[in-house]
């Protein structure tokens, strides 16, 4: 800010001296120069006036009147130097001066948003601190979203004035991931990754960015800096975490296992994060078994529903066939409603009474079959229906359900 003022200072007294010149060097001067030649050119005019005059024999003094002639042009150069000095008296530009100064700072104090770079000023100063929380994670205290603009401000500014600085860059592309804003992201890592394209973060952070983008040509050049990085540190975690999860959402599930394989032999056994991928890699084979078992025909189950002689029917309702996991978890994964009739009941549950397209009833290698004879249609009560379940069975496979059990 001190330099700020100076600049200042600096603009209002060349403005003075604007002000000031033309009162010493500009019209004063102008004037007697004007003057002079006014009567040089009078003097030259009245001598030939009064030569003419003599020829004519009008005149017989002409010495006499040339004489006094000169002699007033002689008397006027005295008032010309002092109504010059008084002109240039510096009593008469202090107020001018002094009305300059003042109209000049309070405009800017006016309009000039002087708070507001205060305020600046103050927040590139607390880059550094706020740089080095940001890079520390979960080690450090989370930035506020109002310290979060203000590190992004300091950033900019600060890669104003080093726009080579390739870290400034990828800092600002993090900023911009954390913000889910993919044009800040995706310009601040592109230009991180010009500047420094063999540092393995920046290969990394930019192809997340690219990754997050989803556009395909994209994720393809997110895949090969991935396999860059990968290529010159085969230990590298987030590199293949990154490539795992791609190939999973492209259903690559045999590539995506193998990435999580050898994630967990890098960890070991002991370290936390095993039993996250140990779940990755069980969901991405369960997907896998899926696909093999829908290629090979055996995504579907066959179904025999028996009723127990002890039950008795109720006058109206549905039976509610429901396929669950083999470790019996209440969320079915497919189900079908069947309108009440005349038991032994037969039918086939396949992908298609999948409940959510992203759990594919396929995907699971061995399941459990439950039915139930709902009698008010609503699937949330269940006090006084009866039900029956299966036998853990493998996909494929058939299975009869004996309903004799009541809740």
């Amino acid at each position: 800010m001190t330099l700020f003022w100076l600049v200042t200072v600096a603009l209002v007294v060349l403005a003075i001296l604007i002000f000031v010149a033309p009162v010493f060097f500009g019209k004063p001067q102008d004037d007697t120069a004007s003057r002079d030649e006014l009567n040089k050119a009078f003097f030259k005019d009245r001598v030939g006036e009064l030569e003419s005059e003599a020829d004519e024999g009008l005149v017989s003094n002409r010495e006499e009147l040339v004489t006094e002639l000169q002699q007033s042009l002689l008397d006027d150069v005295p008032v010309q130097s002092e109504q010059r000095k008084a002109k240039s008296s510096p009593a008469i530009l202090i107020p001018g001066i002094l009305i300059l100064i003042g109209v000049s700072y309070g405009l800017y104090l006016t309009v000039g948003s002087l708070n507001k770079v205060d305020t600046w000023q103050q927040t590139v100063q607390k880059l550094p601190e706020l740089s080095k929380r940001l890079m520390q994670g979960d080690n450090a205290a989370p930035l506020t979203d109002q310290e979060m603009d203000d590190l992004t401000l300091g950033l900019r500014t600060r890669l104003h004035e080093t726009p080579d600085d390739a870290t400034g860059w990828l800092l600002l592309g993090r900023i911009g991931m954390a913000n889910r804003d993919a044009d800040t992201a995706q310009g601040a890592m592109k230009r991180a990754y010009t500047l420094d394209p063999n540092n393995p973060e920046v290969q990394l952070s930019y192809a997340q960015t690219l990754m997050m983008i989803g556009d395909p040509a994209q994720s393809e050049q997110a895949r090969r800096l991935l396999k860059a990085v990968v290529k010159q540190d085969h230990a590298n975690l987030r590199a293949l975490s990154l490539l795992a999860f791609d190939a999973y959402e492209r259903s690559d599930y045999e590539q995506a296992v193998s990435y999580w394989t050898m994630m967990k032999t890098l960890i070991g056994d002991s370290d936390p994060r095993a039993q996250m991928l140990d779940r990755s890699i069980e969901r991405a084979q369960a997907q896998l078994q899926a696909v093999n078992n829908a290629a090979n025909g055996n995504a579907s189950v066959a179904v025999k529903i028996e009723l127990d002689p002890t039950v008795t029917l109720p006058a109206q309702g549905v039976v509610i066939v429901s396929v669950h996991s083999a470790d019996g978890a209440p969320m079915p994964v497919a189900a079908r409603r069947i309108p009440l009739s005349e038991f032994p009941m037969t039918l086939t549950l396949t992908d298609g009474d999948s409940m959510i397209p992203e759990r594919l009833m396929s995907s699971l290698p061995n399941l459990i079959v439950k039915a139930r004879i709902d009698t008010d249609g609503n699937v949330t009560t269940k006090q006084g229906d009866w039900y029956g379940q299966s036998e853990v069975i493998p996909l494929g496979g058939s299975t009869n359900v004996l309903i004799n059990k009541q809740y």
